[in-house]
């Protein structure tokens, strides 16, 4: 059971924060019916950041045995020259 502080007729007047508005013609109230609403396109990448992450990490390492075989190859050049 809920114990009141005051009773009804001695409770303290509480102003309202909001002062009511009511309108001299229509209606009092309106059913909000929900409407689509358009938003911006999100653009979507053509390729994911993992897809690029391992796109980079593959050219790295491609470029890094090119220069590996560059190096192989000069070093032959060069024992071929001294024979």
């Amino acid at each position: 059971m809920l114990k009141q502080k005051y009773p009804l007729s001695d409770m303290p007047e509480v102003k309202p924060m909001f002062r009511e508005v009511l309108p001299k013609q229509g209606r009092l109230s309106m059913d909000d019916v929900p409407t689509m609403v358009l938003c911006k396109p999100k653009l979507l990448p053509l390729k994911s950041v993992t897809l690029e992450k391992l796109e980079k990490m593959q050219q790295e390492a491609q470029e890094i045995i090119r220069q590996q075989e560059a190096a192989l190859k000069e070093q032959r050049q060069q024992e071929q020259c001294t024979h």
